[in-house]
This record gives C-alpha cells, sequence and structure tokens, in this order.
C-alpha cells in the first residue's frame, strides 16, 4: 500500500488533524521528537506575531498503542490557541482580495460570499500538520539510517558562500543555532540585517532553502512511469508548500548552462565500489536514487500578506481598493526548513515503503538488508549478445 496523507483544518478554526496511511506496525514512535519538529516551525527570524501565541503540540488519536505504531490509520491533532479569540466573533466582511494569495480563486472557483474561507484553507498554518506527518516518516526513515536536514542559502539578493568540502552534518548543526537558520556566519549577518531592514519598510521577502537526505540506498523511484520518478515526486511535493515557485533538483538550472561533458556525475570504481566524485545530479538519475546525497532547492517568493498596501479591486463595489494587512511573516524561509525536510521525508518513507513492501517493521528491515548496493557483485550483465525485438 502506498504512504500517503490528508490535512484538515482552517488557520482559525478548533485545529489542524492529519491522516497517514501505510506505516508498517512495529515503529517505535517518539512524540517529543514530533513536537520538537513543531517547535522548528515557529522558530527564526522573521516570524510574525502569531507565532508567539501559538505553542503547537500533537495529540495522537489513533495508530499508535504503547507507542508503537500498529498498521492502522494514524491521526493526528493540533490545537489553533488562536481559535479562542475567534470563536463567535462577528468578522468584517473581507471583498478585497490580496495579490499572490489564493483570495481571489478561491473565490472565484468555489463561489464563496466573502474571500475569508479561502484565506483560512490556503493558509501556511495548515503547514504544522504536515510537518507532524513528515516527523513520523523521519522516525521510520532513520530506522534504515536515512537522515534529512536543511538551511538556508539565500534571502532576498543575500546568497550564502558554502564550502564544497563543507560536511552536511555541520551545515544542519549551524542551521539549527543560526536566527535564520545559514550554515554561512558572514551571509547570516547579512541575512539578519536584510529581514530587519525590510521589517523597518513594511515589506517582505523570500528566499532559498537546501534539503538534503543522507543514506537514501540506490534504487528508490522508478525510469518506467512517470509519475513513480523520484525526481518528479519530491519537486511536486516540495511545490505543494505554500508560497513556493521553484524547485531543483541537484544543480538543476546551473546546469543549463553548460556542456554535458561538464554537467554529469563520473563514475568511478573504487575496490568492488562504484562510486561518484560529484553530485550534480542531485542523488537521481533516471528517476532513480543513485546512493548519493539527494539534494534539493526550494525557492520561496515573498509572503503577499505585507502592511505596505497594495493595490486591488473591491469586488463588491467594483472600484479600486486598497488591500488590508492580515498577521504574516515578514520572512517566511528561516521557519520553513522543517517543512521542506517534512515532505522530504513523506516521499522518501513513501518510496522506501514501495521498494521494501511489508506490512510490519521486521519484514522492513530484512529487506533492507537484501537491497542490492552499487557493487560490481550487484549487477547481472554476462556481457552475451542478445536478439533485440525478437
Amino acid at each position: 500500500m502506498p504512504l500517503r496523507f490528508l490535512t484538515a483544518g482552517e488557520s482559525h478554526g478548533p485545529a489542524l488533524v492529519a491522516i497517514l496511511e501505510g506505516l508498517p506496525a512495529g515503529l517505535p514512535v517518539d512524540l517529543e521528537a514530533v513536537n520538537r519538529e513543531l517547535a522548528r516551525r515557529q522558530q527564526g527570524l522573521g516570524a510574525g506575531p502569531r507565532m508567539k501565541i501559538e505553542a503547537d503540540q500533537v495529540t495522537i488519536l489513533s495508530g499508535v498503542l504503547e507507542g508503537v505504531t500498529t498498521g492502522a490509520p494514524i491521526a493526528l491533532q493540533i490545537e489553533n490557541r488562536d481559535h479562542a479569540k475567534w470563536r463567535g466573533r462577528a468578522i468584517e466582511p473581507m471583498t478585497v482580495p490580496r495579490p499572490g494569495h489564493a483570495d481571489l480563486v478561491a473565490a472565484l472557483k468555489y463561489g464563496y460570499r466573502d474571500l475569508r474561507p479561502g484565506l483560512e484553507r490556503a493558509s501556511a498554518r495548515e503547514t504544522a500538520a504536515r510537518v507532524a506527518v513528515g516527523a513520523l516518516c523521519k522516525q521510520f526513515l532513520q530506522a534504515f539510517g536515512i537522515t534529512i536536514g536543511s538551511y538556508v542559502v539565500q534571502i532576498g539578493p543575500v546568497r550564502a558562500e558554502l564550502p564544497e568540502d563543507l560536511p552536511y552534518p555541520l551545515r544542519f548543526e549551524r542551521a539549527e543555532a543560526d536566527p535564520v537558520r545559514c550554515p554561512d556566519p558572514e551571509a547570516s549577518a547579512r541575512m539578519q540585517a536584510a529581514i530587519e531592514q525590510v521589517i523597518r519598510e513594511k515589506d517582505t521577502l523570500g528566499g532559498v532553502i537546501e534539503g538534503v537526505a543522507l543514506g537514501v540506498p540506490p534504487g528508490l523511484g522508478s525510469h518506467v512511469h512517470w509519475d513513480r520518478r523520484l525526481g518528479a515526486r519530491l519537486m511536486m511535493a516540495l511545490g505543494s508548500i505554500p508560497a513556493v515557485k521553484g524547485v531543483e533538483i541537484g544543480e538543476g538550472f546551473a546546469l543549463a548552462s553548460r556542456r554535458g561533458t561538464e554537467a554529469q556525475d563520473g563514475i568511478f570504481r573504487e575496490g568492488e565500489a562504484l562510486v561518484r566524485r560529484t553530485n550534480r545530479a542531485g542523488g537521481i538519475e533516471g528517476g532513480i536514487s543513485n546512493g548519493a546525497p539527494i539534494v534539493v532547492r526550494v525557492a520561496f517568493k515573498p509572503i503577499a500578506t505585507t502592511l505596505t498596501p497594495q493595490p486591488s479591486v473591491d469586488l463588491q463595489t467594483g472600484q479600486p481598493a486598497e488591500t488590508r494587512y492580515e498577521r504574516s511573516d515578514f520572512c517566511p524561509v528561516p521557519r520553513a526548513c522543517p517543512i521542506v525536510e517534512a515532505m522530504m521525508a513523506f516521499v522518501l518513507a513513501d518510496a522506501l515503503l514501495e521498494k521494501l513492501g511489508g506490512d510490519t517493521m521486521e519484514e522492513c528491515r530484512d529487506r533492507f538488508e537484501a537491497l542490492r548496493k552499487a557493487r560490481l557483485e550487484d549487477f547481472f550483465l554476462d556481457g552475451e549478445p542478445h536478439r533485440f525485438w525478437p
């Protein structure tokens, strides 16, 4: 069965809920680790005032018994503390759509009498449920030695210059200790200054996050169907995060300006192992993981809600109007790192389960140990001529 999840809930509703289906039985669940991931999502310079209200904690309603998964769907709930201030309150009509949001198109699609229903569901508040789901997927992956981390490489025009030999675990560690989750101290200082300036100027900033998965075995995904390609699955999942406008695998768009001989990762033999000395492909070739770190970059546009009004039209009167400010971040990028990791974790957990099969962790572990590695002995080429299309 494929791994799948659904979320439900509105930004100011009673709670966010999620159902994750497909994790095998026998996985120990660390609830505190899930809550730590939720706390990470609320941290980072540039966060809006709501982060001072919410203190997200997850409640597991089903699918886990005595701290271990049962194989049944796992139901998760996260209370919205801010709901108490909205419950039963008379809300002013919202008739002026904000450019860059779902306000206008959601009302057009669903025929809303007010713009707020679109805002409530399209809000990035929903990503708290994704982070909870991703935290469980991370725990599944960690049982097989697969870890996922991320860090900020750009905010606005400020880019980090990271040495190629800086190990990924050290990048993750430095990022978690930094206010903007950037492992480059000099770039971090300039990023912080840029965010502080944009706050003073009542504007917003976007940026780029690099996500990395370590320990992923070769053979996840497939080249035989478009929707089973691992890179495509990652791009779809990451592209679904609110405010994301671009996703690349490996060196992505930079490869477009190079020649073919400069854009690949040569294959070398070291003992019986076949290795790569570069990772321009970001760990994926032909839609299949090749055993190298899986590297993605995710571009976030600046948040569309700004303290400075933007031009719009009042849909009730048809007259020109300016947008009204709805509480939001000034720069969402630092606290989006756990969201990127969560979506990567879900896709990779799904692909690993697809490869392994099995209803229990014991079955999965046995099959994981039997996976072929990129060694000469794991290939079956006999060197004999064969008849093509006999």
